[in-house]
């Protein structure tokens, strides 16, 4: 029996995320027309003998975490369940204060993914993998990144033949590898006596014992020992750290609709609207069929999009109305917001360099040195509404606002 633990982290997590985060935990934020985890929860369900997922946390219960557990559950027809932290432990200091509830049933091991990955999770190759190695404690999945870009994440060096990991540091100094870790790892049980070796350790320093790390503790004490591997995938991976990375997210898990998921891919056809490249339309959304849409276009629930409008590289939250020969560029447009007649909506795309080998996308700071707003995605908040024939350009915009006229490169309040 296999099991998966999606660790979500919680409210005080995620703020590069906001306003969006604002009105919804980042964990359900839609990309590609689904919450974030579900597209964890997809790949676990394809994982044969895999039983159980626990999502752990400190978000309070909400209606909508209550609302898509549920849902999940009877779609996928395995058991999910939401384990909430009294306060954040950290990534190996949640798995070993759910230790009993992760070894319930005795797994044979368990998948443990941080939820802001945005991956094609290669998980059965991952099981195979790693049961050929009878020695391995953890298998992670690791990746090339640039050697300028490796520095931001854990980099870690391996053996070549047997892949073992021999060398670990997270986010170090110096350059150390350009293949770095990716979120995801496969755990034996054995793991829970290695994060009780460093428990003990901090008996005398609480603070550390509240927020044990699995990056920093532990791998690193699991390298060279034949304990730690690493499996390696050159396909598409990112990390869903601000809005502007939904966007990028938004279109990697579009492009994997073409061999996961088909159907959600909009399509021509009659009374439709103009397609291009790969776009997800809820069923529910009311698209005039003179708008054109693509590439990379994600519309939600309730949407109506009006006669003569222009949307690419964009995600249109459920209930917002764009209104006629409007143009939604690089955007997020809020839950519920009205973007008026012959207005444009634009931001500037933060994609990775093309001209970089390996190179992953760079969340960026918010603030240039000088204090000014650096240009990005533009951001609607949820119930904002913007009046016809202005132009919004790398703005955020906070909920509930209403813009009397045109804004560049400015937060709204």
């Amino acid at each position: 029996m296999l099991k998966a633990i999606i660790l979500i982290g919680g409210p005080l997590k995620g703020t590069r995320f906001r306003p969006l985060s604002l009105d919804l935990p980042k964990p359900l934020f839609p990309v590609a027309g689904f919450p974030i985890i579900q597209h964890h929860i997809e790949a676990c369900q394809k994982v044969e003998g895999l039983k159980e997922i626990l999502l752990i946390g400190f978000y309070q219960p909400s209606d909508a975490f209550k609302t898509f557990l549920s849902r999940a559950q009877q779609e996928f027809h395995i058991s999910i369940r939401y384990l909430q932290e009294y306060t954040s432990l950290g990534t190996a200091g949640g798995l070993y204060h759910f230790r009993d509830v992760i070894q319930s049933g005795n797994p044979e091991c368990f998948f443990v993914m941080n939820a802001d990955v945005c991956s094609d999770f290669p998980l059965t190759e991952m099981v195979d993998f790693h049961r050929q190695r009878s020695h391995a404690c953890c298998t992670m999945m690791g990746t090339e990144a640039s050697r300028e870009q490796a520095l931001n994440y854990g980099c870690l060096v391996e053996n070549t033949d047997t892949h073992e990991v021999l060398h670990y540091v997270e986010k170090p100094g110096t350059f150390v590898s350009s293949i770095i870790n990716c979120g995801v790892y496969l755990f034996s049980p054995e793991v829970f006596k290695h994060i009780a070796t460093v428990f003990a350790r901090h008996q005398e320093d609480l603070p550390s014992k509240d927020s044990i790390r699995l990056e920093q503790d532990i791998f690193p004490m699991l390298t060279g020992d034949s304990k730690l591997y690493v499996y390696k995938t050159q396909n598409f991976w990112s990390q869903i750290k601000s809005a502007g990375s939904a966007i990028y997210a938004n279109r990697l898990y579009l492009a994997l609709y073409h061999k996961t998921h088909p159907d959600r891919l909009a399509a021509h056809g009659e009374g439709m609207p103009s397609i291009k490249g790969d776009v997800y339309i809820h069923p529910s959304a009311n698209v005039d069929s003179t708008a054109v849409l693509g590439p990379n276009v994600t519309v939600g629930a309730n949407v109506t999009i009006g006669p003569g409008t222009r949307i690419r590289e964009s995600i249109i939250l459920d209930g917002a109305s764009i209104q006629d020969h409007s143009c939604i560029l690089h955007s997020i447009v809020g839950w519920n917001s009205t973007v008026g007649a012959w207005t444009r909506v634009e931001g500037t795309p933060s994609d990775p360099n093309p001209n970089i080998p390996f190179a992953k996308l760079d969340s960026g700071e918010l603030f240039s040195e000088d204090g000014r707003l650096n240009p990005s995605i533009t951001i609607l908040g949820r119930n904002v509404t913007i009046p016809a024939e202005v132009i919004v350009l790398n703005s955020i915009v906070l909920p509930h606002k209403d813009l009397p006229h045109s804004y560049k490169n400015q937060i709204i309040l």
